[in-house]
C-alpha cells in the first residue's frame, strides 16, 4: 500500500457528475488559497445596506480555568469572496444549499485576460478569448470551473481602485472587467460546472442588465466572485474546491475557495 496520499477527482463524486478523472498527489501538491479574508476591510457592492460585522461573545478565562473564545458574525451574502447561486438571477434556480457539490469541485481552466484588462478596465472576456485558450490548451472539459484572470485582485481592498468608483450607495459608475454574455453562452454549451473571476462581478462594471449572470444562472451555473491569487494557477491542471456556507434558501454566500496544483 503506497504511503503517498492521493485525491482522485472522478465521476464517483456523484453518480451524475461529468467530471473527468484527475489525480492530485496531496503529498506534493501546492495548495493555493483563492479567498480574500473577511474582516472590516471586506468589500461589498456599493448599494449593500451593511458589511461584515464580528461581535465578540466571549474571550478569556472561564470560571473553570480554561480559555474560551466565541464570536457572532453577520454579513450580506454577496460580499468578499462569495458564491452566486443560480437563484440570484434566475427565478426558480437552485439555491446555495441545492447546488450539487460536483459543480463546486472540478478541474480549473484559467483564462488569462490581464493584458486586455490592463489596456481596457471594462474589458469583457470574449468568445475569441475562450477559443484562443482552447486552441492552445484543448477543449474545455465538461464540469470544469472556468476562471477569468484579470489581475484586479491586486487592487483589493482599495474600494476606488477595485470598483473604479467609491461613491457611497451608487453603482452607476463602476469600472472593472467581466465576462461577456456571449462567452458565458459558449461556456454553458461546454457544460462547465461553475464560473469565477477576480473582480466584484461576473458582469463588467458598467453593466445595467447583468446578462452574463442571467445567461449562466438560467443554465444552472453558479459563480465565484472576488477571487484572488489566480496568477498562481496554471492554465490547466489544477483542481478547484469551492465550498460555500450551505444556506438552504440562500442566493449565495461566503465561500472558501482553494486550488490544488500538481
Amino acid at each position: 500500500m503506497t504511503s503517498r496520499i492521493l485525491l482522485l477527482v472522478t465521476s464517483l463524486l456523484t453518480a451524475a457528475s461529468p467530471l473527468p478523472a484527475q489525480t492530485i498527489d496531496l503529498a506534493t501538491a501546492r495548495i493555493v488559497d483563492l479567498t480574500h479574508p473577511m474582516d472590516e476591510r471586506t468589500l461589498y457592492w456599493p448599494t449593500s445596506p451593511s458589511a461584515f460585522e464580528l461581535k465578540e461573545l466571549s474571550y478569556g478565562r472561564t470560571e473553570g480555568g480554561y480559555f474560551y473564545s466565541s464570536y457572532a458574525f453577520c454579513t450580506p451574502e454577496h460580499g468578499g469572496t462569495h458564491l452566486d447561486a443560480p437563484i440570484h438571477f434566475a427565478e426558480g434556480g437552485r439555491t446555495a444549499g441545492e447546488i450539487p457539490v460536483s459543480q463546486l469541485v472540478g478541474p480549473a481552466v484559467v483564462i488569462d485576460i490581464t493584458r486586455q484588462s490592463a489596456a481596457d478596465p471594462v474589458y469583457r472576456l470574449s468568445v475569441d478569448d475562450v477559443l484562443a485558450h482552447e486552441r492552445e490548451h484543448g477543449r474545455i472539459p465538461e464540469g470544469a470551473i472556468v476562471l477569468a484572470r484579470t489581475g484586479w485582485s491586486r487592487f483589493w481592498p482599495d474600494r476606488k481602485a477595485y470598483f473604479g468608483d467609491d461613491t457611497p450607495g451608487d453603482a452607476s459608475k463602476l469600472r472593472f472587467p467581466g465576462f461577456s454574455a456571449e462567452a458565458v453562452k459558449l461556456l454553458v454549451e461546454r457544460k462547465v460546472g461553475a464560473l469565477g473571476i477576480d473582480t466584484a462581478s461576473l458582469d463588467y462594471g458598467p453593466s445595467t442588465d447583468f446578462m452574463a449572470h442571467r445567461v449562466g444562472a438560467a443554465a444552472g451555473v453558479p459563480n465565484l466572485e472576488n477571487l484572488t491569487n489566480l496568477d498562481q494557477l496554471p492554465p490547466r491542471g489544477a483542481v478547484v474546491v469551492a465550498l460555500p456556507v450551505k444556506v438552504a434558501r440562500g442566493s449565495g454566500g461566503p465561500v472558501r475557495v482553494i486550488a490544488l496544483v500538481p
